[in-house]
């Protein structure tokens, strides 16, 4: 992933550096296995970790004779450690074993890390609806006024959604937190399954129950799945900021910092930059999921068709979904909400908002809901034309059913707070 989207925590977790580090601890980690089973001499293991570990260029220097990046990361590390040491590095192994071993502990560190940055995000939004339980706005449906609703409502069915994400995540976490140190096919032919367990504990994995070469990769399908369904519901969010910041509704905006230009050109201009931005990096995190369903399926015990489209996918899937937790609960802290103005837009719609509550009266009183429907469809469109308020409108029927006080509880925005009261109660319990 380009710097630009990169945060230094997740950037960090995906360094070169960091990676051969964690190489270096599986191999390590296996040396000591192999001791503690009596197979490797005492001592071993120490001496190749006091060894320095081979760095990114040293790596890529060797890599060009090995043409494999693996075999010269051993062909260092063993050289580093010296004799007796050389002999005895790498013992038993195949490159899978270190190479998904070690992306184990990366996408578990990268799942840490999110799932801190999706608590941080889940919280600003819970805090956000309760904040706007009773800022009222025009709710929309196909893009047109439907019925009135608050602010803190739609907000609400965010934090729902940031939760299940939070659930998905958590099983991704758990789905690929393993490691495998079973062999070249698995068979545990020349590593006890006792080393392997031994490895696994020493890392904090759990263990791939029947690995072939490889680890399943249903497992990192059913990762950047997750993270795909976490940027779907990023850019849902953000869809909505930036419809709500349109120039024509300015119910909200996001922060205009000091010193920011909105445009090179035209100075007025306040564009939805971080909602606009959420959605393409979205649009990423789907085609990263879709690289992971095609590498579920690979020959035999393994190929490495995988390979090379793992190498881009994952590293830039979980620095991109980061990016996106970390900087749109920034968006969100900073967010403007303009109630005066979701208020005239409310006016603004002459009280049509209201008339599902005006046909329900009516048919509570006794008129069918055929009549109904038609008394209050005949005076909406005469108020969708611009030729007085709904509620004056039906108030001069005489075919009208409702007193004058029971026709004005239909146009009450009041009431959607007591209604939607269950919400919130479950949103209580949600932030515990």
């Amino acid at each position: 992933m380009i710097e630009r989207y990169t945060l230094p925590e997740m950037g960090a977790i995906w360094s070169e550096e960091r990676k051969l580090q964690v190489w270096k601890d599986v191999e390590v980690a296996a040396l000591r296995a192999f001791e503690g089973a009596g197979i490797v001499p005492g001592g071993i293991a120490d001496l190749t970790e006091a060894a320095a570990c081979p760095t990114p260029s040293q790596v890529a220097e060797r890599e060009a004779v090995t043409d494999h990046d693996l075999a010269a990361f051993v062909d260092l590390l063993g050289s580093a450690a010296g004799a007796p040491a050389s002999s005895w590095v790498h013992y038993g192994l195949t490159s899978s074993d270190v190479l998904d071993t070690a992306t184990g502990v990366a996408l578990r560190d990268s799942c840490d890390l999110m799932i801190r940055a999706l608590a941080m995000l889940q919280n600003t939004v819970v805090d956000l609806a309760f904040e706007h339980r009773g800022t009222f706005l025009v709710g929309r449906t196909h893009g047109i006024w439907a019925e009135p609703t608050t602010f803190g409502l739609k907000l609400a069915s965010w934090a729902f959604e940031l939760d299940r994400d939070r659930e998905r995540l958590d099983a991704a976490r758990r789905a690929i937190a393993v490691g495998k140190v079973s062999g070249a096919v698995g068979s545990y032919a020349h590593v006890p399954a006792s080393v392997e367990s031994d490895i696994c504990v020493s890392l904090g994995l759990d263990i791939e129950p029947a690995s072939t070469q490889v680890t399943a990769r249903d497992r990192h399908a059913q990762y950047l799945s997750t993270l795909a369904l976490i940027g779907a519901s990023i850019e849902r969010m953000s869809t909505e900021i930036r419809h709500l910041q349109r120039s024509e509704v300015a119910e909200v905006r996001e922060g205009f910092g000091r010193g920011q230009k909105g445009s090179s050109a035209m100075p007025h201009k306040r564009n939805p930059i971080l909602s606009e931005r959420m959605t393409g990096l979205a649009r990423l995190l789907r085609g990263y999921a879709q690289v992971g369903l095609e590498n579920v399926a690979l020959w035999h015990e393994r190929d490495i068709s995988h390979s090379s489209a793992e190498r881009v996918a994952l590293p830039d899937a979980s620095i991109t979904a980061h990016y996106m937790l970390v900087k749109f609960a920034g968006l969100l802290a900073g967010l403007v909400v303009d109630r005066d103005r979701m208020r005239a837009n409310l006016t603004s719609t002459n009280g049509l908002i209201f008339s599902q509550a005006v046909l329900l009266s009516l048919v509570g009183s006794g008129m069918t809901r055929d009549d109904a429907y038609r008394l209050v469809q005949q005076h909406a469109l005469a108020a969708w034309e611009g030729k007085g308020q709904l509620r004056d409108l039906l108030a001069e029927d005489p075919e009208l059913s409702l007193s004058p006080r029971e026709l004005d509880a239909c146009f009450s925005l009041e009431r959607i707070v007591e209604t939607s009261a269950p919400v919130f109660d479950r949103l209580r319990r949600l932030k515990g």
